[in-house]
């Protein structure tokens, strides 16, 4: 154990001494080496692209090996059984903020379902853990952080946590049973097949290294291409531009932020560098969140997975009451803010 410790330590000062070079790096390299003036749209661009690349990927891999640790207390399993029986309200609460810890990717959403409705989840508790999980993950809070500093990434955690616990709450208290597919309701309760395992600290850091392969490896690609489209805005949208579409006093830029980010596919690691890109053009803060909420929680393809076990109109009143919540939260901040 004093070794692997020993060992972290120093990965750790490693990685913290190639982080800080990164700046000094693509300045160099795209400055010096390519010989792009600083003033230019194509070397503005470029050393966005070089200086976020790395950025992203280097916090990408930190913050996956750390959480995946935290996972190896917290499994779905866990999650299961500490949600099974709790009231609505309490559970609400409760199962939003689980969903931030907890093991999750769209692929997975209708075996959460069913083994949370199973283990008598109520069903508002079961739809805000759906809604936090793949929205308010560590993923996006850890680059949120790195990217645009803690008062952004506080704000997104309370909002998104909010939108979650205040629509499952709305969606629990209106009935919607019914509207589950009837083969889910006939399932019947039953004892869970996965026993707890004690993992020793060598598992734990394996179990660890294994989500950085499987996640990293999963999300690397829409990273780069969010980082593209974050550079291309940086470097060649005008300063201030985007304020006449996205600003403050654009009434609209809110709702047509979350009709353009509902059909939309990528995730936290790609769609956060075109936040930061937005934001330094000029876009409102409250327009950029409603985009980026709408984009991780109500995207097309998860909705798709879902019509498995949930019959349209519950899926178009899920749509609706997620949406509001995700409007209320761009409209307060771009009044407040």
């Amino acid at each position: 154990m004093a070794l692997q410790l020993m060992g972290g330590v120093a990965a750790l000062a490693a990685w913290y001494a190639l982080y800080s070079q990164l700046l000094p790096f693509s300045n160099w390299l795209t400055y010096d080496l390519f010989g792009l003036a600083p003033a230019s749209h194509l070397g503005s661009a470029v050393q966005f692209f070089a200086y976020d690349t790395p950025k992203v990927l280097m916090l990408l891999l930190l913050v996956v090996f750390l959480v995946g640790i935290l996972r190896s207390f917290v499994t779905v399993e866990w999650t299961r059984r500490a949600l099974a029986g709790r009231r609505e309200s309490a559970g609400n609460v409760l199962a939003a903020l689980l969903g931030v810890v907890t093991p999750f990717c769209s692929c997975s959403a209708v075996p959460l379902f069913i083994g949370f409705m199973t283990a008598g989840v109520p069903l508002g508790v079961t739809l805000s853990f759906l809604i936090s999980a793949p929205m308010v993950n560590e993923i996006a809070l850890v680059l949120l952080y790195g990217l645009l500093g803690w008062k952004v990434a506080a704000l997104y955690f309370a909002t998104g946590i909010g939108v979650a616990v205040v629509a499952g709450w709305v969606l629990g208290r209106m009935r919607l049973e019914p509207y589950i597919e009837d083969w889910v309701r006939d399932i019947r309760a039953g004892e869970a097949a996965m026993a707890d395992q004690r993992m020793t600290w060598t598992q734990r850091f394996a179990y660890a290294l294994d989500s950085v392969k499987d996640i990293v490896g999963r999300v690397w690609k829409y990273v780069v291409l969010g980082i593209a489209a974050g550079a291309a805005i940086h470097g060649y949208v005008p300063e201030g531009y985007l304020a006449a579409i996205m600003g403050k006093a654009t009434w609209w830029s809110v709702p047509l932020s979350v009709l353009i980010g509902v059909p939309m596919y990528t995730n936290a690691a790609g769609i956060i560098p075109v936040v930061e890109a937005l934001l330094g053009k000029g876009a409102a803060l409250g327009t950029v969140l409603a985009f980026m909420m709408s984009v991780i929680a109500l995207s097309f393809p998860e909705m798709v997975i879902l019509r498995k076990v949930l019959k349209p109109r519950l899926i178009a009143i899920f749509i609706a009451v997620v949406a509001c919540g995700i409007l209320l939260v761009g409209y307060l901040f771009n009044a407040i803010i």
